[in-house]
Order: C-alpha cells, then sequence, then structure tokens
C-alpha cells in the first residue's frame, strides 16, 4: 500500500487518506510543536479527524489516550487527552480507546525524563508527586493492545484502562531505575509545602527538567503538572479479551535500556513535531560560509562520516565550541547538545541531531539540516558530495543564516570569529575521517 501523506488541518485532505482503511490509529499530539496552546491544537486535530472520519465512512478508529480521574484536579496536560477522546467520537464513528499512564520504553518522553533525572541528580528535593501512585506499562505491552483491537471486534467502541502489573510511586519508580543503571541509592528528600498544584512550581519544575534532560520545558511542564494525578487502571477488562504477558516495570525498565546500549532505538520523542521548509534563502539578507575540498575516499565513504555528526561523536573539531554554545542555548529555552541522536551511525528524514534536525537527505549525495537552537534568524547546514570517480569526491560544506532584525546582523558578526575554527575544523575532521576509513578498507 502507497503512503499517503495528509495534512490534519484539513479534513478534506484526511478523508481523502482515509478511503478503503479498515481502521485509524489516532496517535497524535501537538505538544511539541504548539507549545502553551498545545490542548487548543489538539483538539481542533482531532474534531477535524472526527468529520473527516465520517466523511469517508470510517468502520472504526483506535486511539492511545491518558489515565487519570476525571474532575477539576485532573491537569490540562490528562484533561486535553480525554477531550481528544471525545471528539473523535463526536461524529458517531466508533472509537477503542486504551488510556494509559507511563509507558515505559526507549526514546519516549517519560521514560527519558526518569532516567536522566535519576542518572544526573544523586540528591533530589522534591514535592509530593514523589508519592502519587502510577501504574507503568511496557511500550511493547501497549503495542500489543494496540495491534490485537485491530482483529478482536468486541474492543470496537470500548474504552479500556491499560497497565502493567505493578503500581508503584514515582520515588520507588526512580529507585528501580536506579539500580537497573548501576547507580547507587539515589537521595530523595520530599518537601511537602512545594506542589505542582501552583502554577509557578510548575513553571519552575519544568525548567529544571529543562536543563537537566534533553526535554524542553515547553514538554516537561504539561507532564510535571500531571505528576500531581494518580493513574491508576480501575478496571482489567482488557487482560482478558486481549491476554499478552505484560512486563513487570523492572523488566520493561531493562528492556528500554537494553535498546539503548544496542543502538536500536527506532523513534524518539524528539522526532516529533512539525519540519517546516527551508526559509526563502532569497529574498533579504543573507550570510554564506562556503567551504569544500577534495577527498581522496569514495563518496559513499565521505557520506557516512558526515552522517556521524553530532551525539557522541561530536563534530569533528572544537567540540569545546560546541558544548559552550549548547550550554547557552540551554539557558535560553532552547534544546540544547542534549537531545543526541538515535544511532551513532545512520540518520534519516526529520530525526534530531543535538540542536539540529534533518531536513532533507539523499543517501550518498547531500545532507541538510535547520538550526532548532535559539537564534535571531533562521541558518542551515549542509553538505553536499560530488563524485570525480569511484575513489574520488569533493565535499562542499554550506552554512546559511537569515538573520532577523539588528540583533541577527550583530550574532552573525559576532560568531564570524570562530567560523574558521568550527566550520573549517569539521570540513577537515569529516576529510580525515574518510580517508581514515578508505585507506583501512
Amino acid at each position: 500500500m502507497a503512503v499517503q501523506a495528509t495534512n490534519l488541518a484539513d479534513p478534506d485532505s484526511i478523508a481523502r487518506g482515509l478511503e478503503g482503511c479498515d481502521a485509524a490509529y489516532y496517535l497524535v499530539h501537538s505538544m511539541n510543536s504548539a507549545g502553551r496552546g498545545y490542548a487548543g491544537a489538539d483538539l481542533a486535530l482531532a474534531q477535524n479527524f472526527a468529520r473527516a472520519a465520517a466523511m469517508a465512512s470510517l468502520p472504526r478508529i483506535i486511539y492511545l489516550g491518558g489515565l487519570g480521574e476525571t474532575g477539576p484536579e485532573l491537569s490540562e496536560h490528562l484533561s486535553s487527552r480525554r477531550e481528544v477522546e471525545y471528539a473523535l467520537a463526536s461524529t458517531g464513528v466508533p472509537v477503542t480507546v486504551f488510556r494509559a499512564a507511563m509507558i515505559i520504553g526507549s526514546g519516549s518522553a517519560a521514560f527519558e525524563i526518569l532516567r536522566y533525572l535519576v542518572e544526573r541528580l544523586p540528591v533530589m528535593i522534591t514535592p509530593k508527586w514523589v508519592f502519587t501512585p502510577c501504574q507503568p506499562i511496557a511500550v511493547r505491552n501497549v503495542i500489543g493492545y494496540l495491534t490485537g483491537a485491530l482483529a478482536e471486534r468486541m474492543t470496537t467502541g470500548q474504552v479500556f484502562d491499560i497497565g502493567g502489573p505493578d503500581v508503584l510511586c514515582y520515588r520507588d519508580l526512580m529507585q528501580l531505575m536506579a539500580e537497573e543503571l548501576g547507580l547507587s541509592r539515589r537521595l530523595i528528600l520530599p518537601v511537602p509545602v512545594l506542589t505542582p498544584r501552583l502554577s509557578s512550581y510548575a513553571r519552575l519544575s519544568s525548567y529544571w527538567i529543562h536543563m537537566v534532560t534533553p526535554l524542553n520545558h515547553t514538554i516537561a511542564r504539561p507532564l510535571a503538572e500531571g505528576l500531581r494525578n494518580p493513574v491508576v487502571c480501575r478496571d482489567d477488562r482488557i487482560r482478558e479479551i486481549l491476554p499478552q504477558p505484560l512486563l513487570s516495570v523492572r523488566d520493561a525498565i531493562r528492556a528500554a535500556l537494553c535498546k539503548i546500549a544496542e543502538n536500536d532505538v527506532e523513534t524518539t520523542w524528539s522526532m516529533a513535531g512539525p519540519i517546516p521548509g527551508d526559509p526563502d534563502w532569497a529574498g533579504g539578507t543573507v550570510f554564506r560560509d562556503v567551504r569544500e575540498v577534495l577527498i581522496n575516499a569514495p563518496a559513499r565513504t565521505v557520506f557516512h562520516a558526515v552522517c556521524r555528526v553530532g551525539g557522541g561523536h561530536g563534530w569533528y573539531a572544537a567540540d569545546w565550541l560546541w558544548r559552550i554554545r549548547g550550554w547557552m542555548d540551554r539557558l535560553v529555552g532552547g534544546p540544547g547538545l542534549r537531545r543526541g541522536r538515535r544511532d551513532p551511525e545512520t540518520v534519516g528524514f526529520g530525526e534530531a541531531l543535538d540542536f539540529w534536525r534533518v531536513t532533507g537527505y539523499e543517501a550518498g549525495r547531500r545532507l541538510s539540516l535547520r538550526a532548532e537552537m535559539k537564534l535571531p534568524g533562521e541558518a542551515l547546514l549542509e553538505f553536499r558530495i560530488e563524485p570525480w570517480d569511484r575513489a574520488h569526491c569533493t565535499l562542499r560544506q554550506i552554512a546559511l543564516f537569515k538573520p532577523r532584525g539588528l540583533f541577527g546582523l550583530l550574532y552573525w558578526y559576532a560568531v564570524v570569529p570562530f567560523h574558521h575554527i568550527v566550520f573549517r575544523g569539521m570540513l577537515l575532521g569529516i576529510q580525515r575521517e574518510a580517508m581514515r576509513v578508505a585507506a583501512a578498507s
């Protein structure tokens, strides 16, 4: 079946994509792209999808939502998940709903917050939410329910709570994570007067998560606010309808950490969100830094060296400057360098490489990266490979910057002196790496 792109803001486009389908999985979330307005954006998209599903006479929708008791104390994030659930059912198309608490799996936002907090903070002063009960579930069990529902008609139009076999508080979850990471027991000091019900504290805690973990504060804040709500299954009907072995929290954490250690993470939270097209580089002031070098190595070898930039491998030169820039970016609310990369050797369209995102990819020929760090303008870094013969090629490195206002101009002139160190060093570093691999093969 051919893959068809649709625009979730356009019901007609969605309806065309749904024609002939037996079911649709709705796994959409705007938290990474719409910022503080994510709840309204999620609701509008769900309403569009419901209208389109009715137009296409879609037999059913399968939706993954969130656990949590309804009421005035329910966080905005969990309330938004419930609103989406109701919106999807608003046009009469049967909806199968699976409500889950924390999903434990490599690459998930909640798992990454937990892992990095435990890994980097041997001592934590926490609010009362560390005693909130939670019933996590392994991502493989979630996938088991989602796929199993497709074949089991008894699930049509039903709402199910899904969770693993363990119910524990977040403090115990952190200690368990520490054990699986091979770390000493974390010192966790609850402070009763600090509560995430206070918007000021939720904002403060989200920025703290932003600084300690790779997650942006726009994602961290709604997740932090939701920690005050108990998220425990109220019924286990789904275990009889779709029986499967449920992983314990320890086994789920161990499986996720193994995926990370083996560089076998297929998707991550950082890959979510919009990927805007390149800005109009032809209009207005655009600064360019273009460099090229002849490399005595095959194009495929050079391209492989290019694709290793970022993450633990670094940027081939002046890594200390990249780290300083990363810390500066984190301080002003940007992603910094801590997003890393999904795999140390391969990249794909839409992936994050530290504070860059892959917006162009032609195997063996071109890699385009768009800057997502906080900048007074728009920046693009592109690598183009032009083969001469089977053993030689030219690597061209192009940095473009379109300034925004006076501050954008000042920024460019302030960083120009470092370009010779950073960009020239990176180009020569790629050359050295490609020639080393070519000589060894």
